[in-house]
């Protein structure tokens, strides 16, 4: 499954680029597709993964006490949706984000992600 598009989403962001300085459209533009890669492989954790009470415990170990304590009053529910929670759910299932930004990003703007 690929990246889960917003039509109203699209269209602010065709509209921001629209009123966009021609020497930042380019930049705007590669952000909005980063963006939009990333935003789809934090989806798929939800979409296609369904994440666990496992995979949570799992999460919660690795958070230094500070972090771990908190996210276990915020419960399962509430940090199902935490990108740190969600980028834990895909590598859990051997989906990193590098091999996700590399497919679904073109050379370029993963070479200039890549770099970030």
């Amino acid at each position: 499954m690929g990246v889960t598009h917003n039509t109203e989403i699209q269209r602010n962001q065709a509209k921001f680029l629209a009123g966009c300085p021609p020497d930042q459209r380019d930049f705007h533009a590669r952000m909005f597709r980063t963006g939009n890669a990333a935003i789809g492989y934090h989806q798929q954790a939800q979409l296609i993964h369904d994440p666990t009470l496992e995979d949570f415990d799992d999460w919660l170990s690795g958070l230094p006490d500070n972090i771990r304590l908190d996210m276990q009053k915020q419960g399962f529910d509430v940090c199902k949706t935490h990108l740190p929670f969600t980028r834990h759910v895909m590598e859990r299932r051997d989906v990193g984000i590098d091999d996700w930004m590399k497919e679904h990003l073109s050379q370029e703007d993963y070479a200039l992600w890549e770099q970030n």
